[in-house]
């Protein structure tokens, strides 16, 4: 009994190291400028600048179509298909369903001094594309980003427009902050929503 109490709490310290271990050696990237109007909590307003993103559109299931699409991406970051050097990585990877209703899109965002002109040509499949400048209404939160997870954050972020007299004026996207190796009760994933002006 006792050896077994020893046991787990090894174990326990084990997966708590490991936990910090990944924390501590998880390579911060650049993260996308904004302009807070209003913070209540987790919940947050914001105003986004013009955003240039590179982008792929998958069909599938979310989470099937999201890996893929996050592998296409990391490709034409990384210079694997395509003449030139690395790009910076900014934070957060966008997700959401596309106009089309073809499947889900995935976008990284491209470094803040870079213009279309100035990118690598786009491999196939890829998409470069600019957002207007446009105010979001954010939920930031901890833990797994199941479908059902995914739902109830949003749920819980509309109620909140709502309760404040916003209104949405755009679908939902979702933000990945952190690798995807790193477990999810430290990672930071946030639930948008664009607002009317």
């Amino acid at each position: 009994m006792q050896l077994n109490a020893k046991m787990i709490g090894a174990g326990v310290a084990a997966a708590i190291a490991a936990g910090v271990g990944y924390a501590l050696l998880h390579k911060l990237e650049d993260e996308a400028d904004f302009d807070t109007v209003t913070r209540e909590g987790a919940f947050s307003v914001r105003d986004y600048p013009r955003l240039l993103v590179a982008e792929v559109v998958v069909p599938g299931l979310r989470q099937a179509a999201l890996s893929v699409g996050f592998t296409r991406l990391a490709d034409y970051v990384f210079g694997k298909e395509r003449a030139g050097g690395r790009l910076p990585m900014t934070v957060p990877v966008l997700s959401d369903g596309d106009e089309d209703g073809r499947g889900w899109r995935t976008r990284f965002l491209m470094p803040a001094h870079a213009s279309i002109e100035t990118l690598p040509d786009p491999v196939a499949g890829v998409r470069l594309r600019a957002l207007p400048a446009r105010r979001i209404a954010a939920l930031r939160f901890a833990g797994p980003d199941s479908d059902g997870q995914l739902d109830a954050h949003e749920a819980e972020l509309r109620a909140w427009i709502g309760a404040h007299g916003l209104s949405p004026a755009g679908p939902v996207e979702h933000a990945f902050y952190n690798s995807p190796f790193t477990p999810a009760r430290l990672r930071r994933t946030e639930i948008l929503i664009p607002l009317a002006a």
